[in-house]
């Protein structure tokens, strides 16, 4: 069903209760736009309504523990149900959070599923942005969405982390201790940053009743702000959809919102609820009671934080013992170094990528239809080097762990760590573009002589073949919707009046025709052939671009502008 032709007429059941709502507000023409609006059908969608139902989890969820939580660091003794630590002294904190797991009925369950439901909201919020990515669905006009995007991961992020802090067992307070030193990390103001946020030397009395009001009223208001403009930003400019028969940049092909999409995002949400049940009912997760309260003195053996913040702790643990001196202040490197540097790295080229890629491959047009991730090498290979890069430094973040299972000097796992921190990037980018590259050629075979059957059958002189069949009109929709950046002009190419290009000038014009030349490579399709095993040949399996080397070739149709097609 595509987005021009559907309509929508208020069930009869409704039709008293709209119309007196729409005799007050007015709200009919944008209800049955609202109602009539068409989303494509496909399965990788479907990762960020689970980000969405997870944080609408994390909020009754969280609402319900805020009810019983005391955000205070006075020291109490605690008399509860758990007698391991009957007598001890510890934070009102972490022994009302023992109250909610052994005495609030269902606390322990609630506790859970608002743990299990953080964790799959930044697992959903990670594959989602690598199918933004690998798609290419963050291009025009698509920006500002993707931007909000890693705006929400980084709050994410954050929220986590003071989120885990609040029970103040020992675990958090490791992990406070480390925060505090990345804080006075922080050159000339870091002391200060840290001597106001724990109000005082560490641990202070102050840290959790800040962090309380940090975690259940400043970052969930930002966070649902952002995601309300997400989703109204993807109405407005309508969804991106994967390439397939009848689907064109002006058009949405797909079901419409009521009944369809209404009926399936409410059951997705009832599913993800009840995974997360049988998540927190039976798989155990922050077992506060097992550590015990926080003191500055001790440390637990293994610890580990979450596992979207293993990247921070694998950096630390990475990284040399550095520090200098500059201008009398001793600046800690081994510190500093990896809190900016990973994150920078990833988020920060994240956010630069898509104006990174329209600078290189000069298309300003709009998009509305999705890349196979074969089909953009480069851009495939960065995300899998990047995806290297992060799972080295997560997995650094347990060095100690992989080291006592595995029988490997400590030692050892970091130097392996910090040598493929630098290969296994590199590594990556090579062979997911090789890759790339390869799939491109198969998809061209099958384009222009059909499958294979499995059929043999004799020619009248006695040689046998194996009879190929033709792609069908869906899959030759897919594979001819393959587009590759035009060839902007090279260094040293002039017009016919001899005047050079003013792109190509420079070290900056250098810059971007190597890296133009490297999005355009490919491996052409060829539209004329039949699929059948009967269309032309093509001599040579080199690599080969849109255009020759220092002339430009012509963008693809509907490429060529900055115009607003695709806003229909």
């Amino acid at each position: 069903m595509s987005d021009s032709d559907t309509d929508f007429d208020v069930p009869k059941a409704l039709s008293g209760t709209a119309s007196w709502v729409d005799d007050r507000f007015h709200t009919a023409r944008g209800f049955r736009v609202l109602m009539r609006k068409v989303f494509p059908d496909h399965w990788s969608f479907l990762l960020g309504e689970i980000a969405l139902w997870s944080f609408v989890i994390l909020l009754l969820t969280g609402t319900f523990l805020s009810l019983f939580f005391v955000p205070s660091m006075s020291e109490v003794t605690y008399h509860g149900s758990y007698m391991k630590l009957n007598g001890i002294r510890m934070s009102e904190a972490y022994a009302s959070t023992l109250r909610i797991s052994f005495d609030v009925r269902g606390g322990l369950l609630i506790r859970q599923i608002h743990h299990w439901a953080a964790d799959l909201f930044m697992a959903a919020l990670i594959i989602h942005m690598l199918r933004v990515f690998f798609t290419g669905a963050y291009r025009k006009p698509r920006e500002v969405n993707w931007l909000i995007g890693i705006g929400l991961f980084s709050l994410g992020l954050l929220e986590g982390l003071v989120g885990y802090s609040l029970p103040d067992d020992q675990l958090s307070g490791a992990g406070l201790r480390i925060f505090e030193g990345v804080l006075q990390g922080i050159p000339i103001v870091g002391t200060y940053l840290a001597y106001f946020l724990f109000g005082g030397p560490f641990p202070g009395h102050d840290i959790v009743p800040r962090m309380y009001i940090i975690h259940v009223l400043l970052i969930p208001g930002i966070l649902l702000a952002l995601i309300s403009a997400h989703l109204f930003f993807m109405f407005h400019q309508k969804h991106t959809q994967m390439p397939g028969k009848g689907n064109t940049e002006k058009n949405v092909n797909g079901q419409p919102f009521f009944p369809y999409f209404m009926a399936k995002g409410g059951a997705w949400f009832f599913f993800i609820f009840g995974a997360l049940v049988l998540l927190a009912t039976f798989a155990e997760i922050n077992p506060i009671w097992l550590y015990g309260p926080y003191t500055p003195v001790a440390i637990s053996s293994a610890s580990q934080p979450d596992f979207y913040m293993g990247i921070l702790e694998g950096s630390l643990r990475v990284m040399p013992a550095w520090e200098i001196n500059f201008l009398g202040h001793t600046l800690s490197l081994s510190v500093l170094i990896p809190f900016a540097l990973p994150l920078t790295i990833v988020l920060g080229g994240a956010a630069l990528w898509p104006f990174f890629e329209q600078w290189a491959t000069g298309d300003k047009s709009w998009h509305n239809i999705n890349d196979r991730p074969r089909n953009a090498p480069v851009r495939t290979a960065v995300g899998m080097a990047a995806i290297t890069f992060y799972g080295v430094l997560w997995a650094e973040g347990a060095n100690d762990v992989i080291a006592d299972k595995l029988q490997i000097p400590l030692y050892t796992i970091t130097w392996i760590a910090r040598i493929l921190i630098f290969v296994g990037p590199a590594v990556a980018y090579v062979v997911t573009k090789r890759i790339c590259l390869g799939l491109q050629r198969r998809d061209r075979e099958e384009l222009l002589h059909g499958f294979e059957s499995g059929i043999i059958r004799q020619l009248p002189n006695g040689e046998f073949i194996e009879v190929h069949r033709p792609v069908n009109e869906e899959k030759r929709a897919v594979l001819e919707a393959k587009k590759v950046p035009a060839l902007l002009p090279g260094p040293g190419t002039e017009d016919p009046n001899g005047v050079p290009a003013p792109s190509s000038r420079g070290m900056l014009g250098k810059a971007r025709a190597f890296a133009n030349r490297a999005f355009a490579e490919s491996i052409p399709v060829e539209a004329d052939g039949h699929g059948n095993g009967h269309g032309p040949e093509v001599a040579g399996e080199e690599h080969a671009a849109v255009g020759s080397a220092g002339t430009p070739a012509q963008l693809p149709s509907g490429d060529s502008s900055d115009e607003d097609s695709g806003s229909s």
